[in-house]
Order: C-alpha cells, then structure tokens, then sequence
C-alpha cells in the first residue's frame, strides 16, 4: 500500500511532552468499531466499557536505561549508542549515530572507562553488534552511565524515570516503553479487577521493530525487525479458555496485539513460547487473537497506524484521527488513548 494513506494532519503542539499529572486523567477516546461512534471521556472511565469475563493482557517489559554516549577511542569523537536487544554474551544489537566511523574493531568508551564497547558486527541502517566490557554486573552499570530512551520528539526532561514505565513493568530489556499503559495505576487495576475482569501479562522487549519508522513509499518493501517475545502455559491456558467460552481479550497497547496475533498466527491457538516476532500489520490482516484494543495516538505513516487501521479500517481511523485533532487530544508516548471496541 502507499504510505501516504496513512498520512494525516498533526500540529506539533499537540505532541505530549510531559505525561499528565495523574496517569488515568489522561483523556480517553472510546470507538466502537462495528457502530462507527465515538465518545471524549477521561481514561478513568474505561471501566465502564470493561465487562465482567473480558481479559486485559498486558506487556509487562521494562525499559532499560539503553541511550549511552561516548567517545571513539583513538579519534576521540563522539558517538551515540542505543542498546535494542541482547544477541550474545554481553553483545548487543545497538542503534549507533554517527555509524559510518564505527567499523569492526572500533572501541568506544563511555563513561571513563567504565564501560568499552567494541563493534564486532556491522549491519545496514546504522545497526551495530556491539560486545561491552565491563566490570561488575552489566544492567548495574548500565543504570549509572545509560540514560532513559526518551523519543527524540520529547525535548523536556523527566522529573523521575518511573514515569517512561508502566506501573507493571516487571523484566528489564526494552529500548522504548509500551506507552499505552502509563494510562493505568494500580487502584485503578484493583477497580478492574474487582468487577470480574481478568488482567494477564506476556513479554515483549521493544526494539527497533516497534518505533522505526517506515522509510519506503510501499509497504509492502518495509522490513520489521525482529523482538523477542514471551508467553508462558498458565497465561496461554487462560487465552484459549477465554475464546472458548467467547469472552473479550483487549490487548493494551500494539506490543500486546503484535504478541498475540503472531502467536496465534503461527500456531492456532495460544501456546507458551518464547521466541522472536517481526509479525508486520497493515490493512487486508484478518485478526486471530484480539477482539479489542487499548492504544495511544500513533505518527503519521507510522507502523502503528497502520496496525489501528488493520483493526478499525483505514478511512475510519482517519475520521476518528482528524477529530482527536479537532479535539486537542495529545498525541504519542505521554499522549492520550483510544478504546477500540465493538458491539
């Protein structure tokens, strides 16, 4: 498909810089999908469109402190590295800037010596296999010298880097945070929770393959990048019992509906694994797995517009996009959600 169909109108005033003061007082968009309707409330009101049965699956990954600068030994250069996924013993799969000096064997040195990294591998797109080497435990260091991955459209700093997690995060290793749940707090799962709704978590660890952004007029040529996934027997067993009795799974946020529908997609029916996915939605995709989503406002031409679109269909997201500008929604990490439901 052409990627300008997923293009629309968005003034960057309208680019969250900041979470809100409280995580649930974000606004929320509820759309049913099979009505085509739309209602403004405030993401505290998603409870009343949960129902007793519905199952919430959510990604319960947590960011790592992946953005380290240093200096290339010898020229004494600065360079920017962005750790996407372990690939080997204390070797990491990095994002670097600027890539093209950072050949086999170049070292860099982030925080007096704290920390080297040597390039072992080379690969396209400014990607690098980068061995550390290091004294100590590895994430322990990381936390001193990495800073937090904040998207590069976030110009203000965060008071506290527990606001880029969600209140659930659990298992370290993702270079960007699942931003559809910094919505939920923990009283606000306990209120879920006692009106018999079910809450469940799987893992996927955020790399590249989530926020690269699509740089081909086709989509057909644009490449996903793998990230690793889990989901053990006890979670998968209680999936295959919800469809079978026919009850809602609402998957929160694209990395839970990306997780399910590859797995569903490869085997049939849910079943525990862990493995990597690179599982690419766009419209003409029939979903397996998901009957509703929880979502924030997405990039324009992005992946995951194109995933939303898949799910409520192209022009309507449009429509539903074009009045969440209208209406001032924010828009992207620290913006506002969308509850994509149907009848």
């Amino acid at each position: 498909m052409d990627i300008n169909l997923f293009d629309f109108y968005l003034p960057e005033e309208l680019i969250a810089q900041k979470p809100s003061d409280k995580r649930d007082h974000s606004h929320l968009l509820a759309i049913n999908k099979d009505k085509h309707t739309y209602e403004d409330k405030m993401f505290y009101d998603i409870i009343d469109y949960l129902r007793p049965g519905d199952v919430l699956v959510r990604n319960n990954t947590k960011v790592i402190p992946a953005r380290l600068i240093g200096i290339k030994e010898v020229t004494g250069a600065h360079c920017e590295t962005l750790l996407l996924k372990q690939v080997g013993d204390d070797i990491w799969e990095c994002l670097t800037k600027p890539a093209k000096s950072l050949k086999v064997g170049a070292r860099i040195n982030y925080g007096d010596g704290k920390l080297i990294g040597e390039v072992v591998k080379e690969k396209d797109e400014g990607i690098r296999d980068i061995k550390f080497h290091y004294q100590g435990i590895f994430l322990e260091v990381l936390d001193s010298l990495g800073k937090m991955p904040l998207p590069p459209y976030i110009k203000e700093q965060l008071c506290g880097n527990d606001r880029y997690q969600t209140v659930y995060a659990k298992y370290e290793g993702s270079a960007a945070a699942p931003t559809a749940g910094f919505h939920f707090t923990e009283e606000l799962f306990e209120k879920i929770k006692a009106k018999g709704i079910e809450v469940l978590d799987i893992t996927l660890h955020i790399g590249l393959g989530t926020f690269r952004p699509v740089k081909v007029e086709d989509t057909d040529n644009h490449v996903m990048h793998s990230e690793e996934y889990e989901i053990t027997q006890e979670v998968c067993d209680r999936l295959n019992l919800a469809k079978k009795e026919g009850r809602r799974i609402i998957a929160i946020g694209t990395t839970s509906v990306r997780t399910l529908e590859a797995n569903m997609q490869e085997f049939g029916t849910f079943t525990p694994i862990k493995k990597e996915t690179n599982i690419f939605i766009t419209p003409g995709y029939t979903f397996k797995a998901v009957d509703c989503i929880i979502t924030n406002f997405h990039l324009p031409k992005s992946t995951l517009i194109m995933l939303v679109s898949a799910f409520l269909g192209r022009e309507f997201t449009l429509e539903v996009y074009k009045h969440a500008v209208e209406k001032e929604y924010h828009f992207f990490s620290f913006g506002d959600s969308m509850f994509i439901y149907g009848k």
